[in-house]
């Protein structure tokens, strides 16, 4: 599998259909104990609190400085909360149980 078709291809299909099949954060914790390394479940719950910060109004800087990611993660992240997919939106919204979150994603 080339990074060119990663989004596309059948095992991360596969990859999605597992995740959805947790039900509660200990399986979860489970899963992505088994699924990834310490430092890459470190990078993503990163990811999410850089998203969370931005989301919130933060700047770059500030964003960087309490997550100690860098500019390029905090710019990268950025760009996927105003992107088409919206995965940083809709999951930030389940989180904060914003209504409207759940017909919103039954509806893309």
């Amino acid at each position: 599998m080339t990074r060119d078709n990663t989004f596309d291809s059948e095992e991360t299909r596969r990859l999605c259909e597992a995740a959805c099949l947790v039900k509660t954060p200990e399986e979860a914790l489970a899963f992505f104990a088994d699924l990834l390394s310490p430092h890459e479940m470190s990078d993503l719950a990163q990811r999410l609190e850089v998203a969370t910060l931005l989301r919130s109004g933060r700047s770059y800087v500030d964003v960087s400085s309490v997550t100690g990611a860098s500019s390029t993660t905090v710019s990268r992240v950025s760009k996927c909360l105003r992107g088409e997919r919206g995965g940083y939106r809709l999951v930030l919204e389940r989180l904060d149980g914003e209504p409207g979150a759940a017909g919103r994603a039954n509806a893309e």
